[in-house]
């Protein structure tokens, strides 16, 4: 029985203000081409590397929350290789004395949160370094360019243990890891734009034994990552069925072709000579330093999941979205918070469903981008207001709408928009039984159909009642009215 086996090397740009061994900014976005470069970064004579403190308590707390261990001595070593877009013709990277050792992610396999099925993943290792620059192919050019803005900046590099077996594992994993990045805010990890890199080592063996490691490099999307990997197994299984042996190389994806290319074979450590970095002392971490840092992290996803699920009860899917987008999940809470209400009471539970459905249908409808709650006109307080008054039955759910649209624009509570426009729901019998008398003799053939038998008449009178009155009718009040006076 052939078993795939994979493990996973992804690289990640930190977030820091400068890179990773001098003062140049680190700076992503910046469009000019080697601009934020010096004698250090560009690997002139006689210059001397600087550590960034920041990137490395910035490794330190991903592998704490990686599960990993963090000795008290660390150092980096040089990678020697050469490559046109690496200066130094070396890299500084960490080869035996990572900054985190042995840790594990654990990731859901279930969309059952009161299951919560996990499968545990090793990690080996998780070190720092430095990114190299980027190279340039102009189309129709016989010569390529080279940007040494992105050289230097702080890389880190999580290496797992082969302990995934899927392309949808592969995927599920590299997605957990970028939650965990953007929550602990060392990384935006934006794949799009190369600050997130994911390489798979990948084989096929007989259950006893591993096969032969491929390496794809550089796949930059969840779901390419997933592709990839599901049509590499194809491959090298049908290689192994016709008798012929898997070679030892890395390869690149097309996305057009769907397919993995041979790029060169593969090179071993020792082909790197790699040696202790000699202008750069070992980093000696102090249990106290360390756990200072341990003390920064915040709530992460997996912790938010379960107690999203023990604290609201909500589904899946309303999970999922409040956990991968932190500032909403966060708006979320601070609405539930805001309405007051005893937990696990019968009003409660009706209130955190309609701000569920509210936020994440109807407010996020109402926006062009990502939630962010510093851009958002609506405070949680008024949010709140807003939902109180849905749930007590003061305005409808089509009059909730426009509401919500001007709370939008103008910022305004919603009472005050309420009364403004005068909006509020109609309670009075006497004036809504006199916008369904004025329906019933205005649709006497729709009455005809009704007295016949035809049901679904009423629900047409209904909604001429509430265009009659502007949507404000108590929609229960005027059921019961037209039953009454249609019977």
């Amino acid at each position: 029985m052939l078993k795939p086996t994979i493990g996973l090397e992804i690289h990640v740009e930190l977030k820091t203000n400068s890179k990773m061994f001098c003062s140049c900014k680190n700076d992503a976005e910046e469009k000019r081409p080697n601009f934020n470069i010096c004698p250090t970064c560009m690997g002139h004579p006689g210059t001397l590397p600087v550590a960034n403190e920041e990137a490395v308590k910035k490794v330190i707390k991903t592998g704490l929350a990686l599960n990993c261990n963090i000795p008290k001595e660390s150092k980096f070593d040089r990678k020697n290789y050469f490559y046109p877009d690496l200066p130094k013709g070396y890299q500084i990277s960490q080869y035996d004395k990572p900054l985190c050792g042995e840790g594990y992610l654990e990731i859901p396999v279930s969309e059952d949160f009161s299951k919560l099925e996990i499968k545990k993943v090793k990690i080996r290792r998780v070190h720092l370094e430095e990114d190299t620059g980027r190279l340039l192919h102009p189309e129709g050019a016989d010569y390529s360019l080279v940007d040494f803005n992105r050289a230097g900046i702080p890389l880190m590099e999580l290496v797992t243990e082969p302990d995934l077996n899927s392309g949808l594992e592969v995927r599920r994993f590299a997605e957990e890891f970028q939650l965990i990045l953007r929550y602990l805010g060392v990384s935006d990890a934006d794949m799009e734009k190369g600050q997130m890199r994911v390489e798979v080592n990948i084989s096929i063996g007989d259950g006893k034994k591993l096969g032969t490691k491929v390496e794809i490099k550089n796949l930059n999307s969840f779901k390419t990552a997933e592709k990839a990997v599901n049509y590499e197994i194809k491959r090298q299984t049908e290689v192994l069925k016709n008798k012929q042996k898997v070679i030892q190389e890395t390869r690149g994806w097309s996305d057009g072709k769907g397919e993995t290319f041979s790029q060169r074979e593969k090179e071993e450590a020792h082909d790197y000579r790699y040696f202790p970095e000699p202008d750069l002392p070992p980093i000696i971490l102090e249990k106290e330093y360390i756990d200072k840092i341990r003390a920064e992290i915040p709530e992460l996803p997996a912790e938010k999941r379960k107690r999203l699920f023990e604290e609201y009860g909500l589904d899946a899917k309303s999970i999922e979205i409040f956990t991968d987008n932190k500032d909403l999940g966060e708006y979320f809470e601070k609405v539930i918070s805001e309405i007051g209400l005893e937990a696990k009471s019968e009003k409660f539970a009706s209130s955190m469903k309609l701000a569920t459905n509210y936020i994440i249908t109807d407010l996020q409808g109402l926006l062009d981008r990502d939630f962010n709650e510093k851009e958002c006109a609506i405070t949680p307080e008024n949010f709140a207001e807003f939902i109180i008054l849905i749930n007590d039955e003061k305005i409808t759910s089509k009059t909730a709408k426009e509401v919500l649209v001007e709370m939008l624009q103008t910022g305004k509570d919603p009472s005050q928009i309420i009364d403004d426009k005068g909006l509020g729901q109609v309670s009075d019998k006497n004036e809504i039984e006199k916008a369904v008398r004025k329906v019933i003799e205005e649709n006497k053939d729709a009455v005809e159909d009704f007295k016949k038998g035809k049901q679904n008449v009423l629900q047409f009178l209904a909604g001429k009642v509430m265009a009659q009155t502007q949507g404000r009718a108590k929609p229960e009040i005027v059921q019961n009215l037209l039953k009454k006076l249609l019977a």
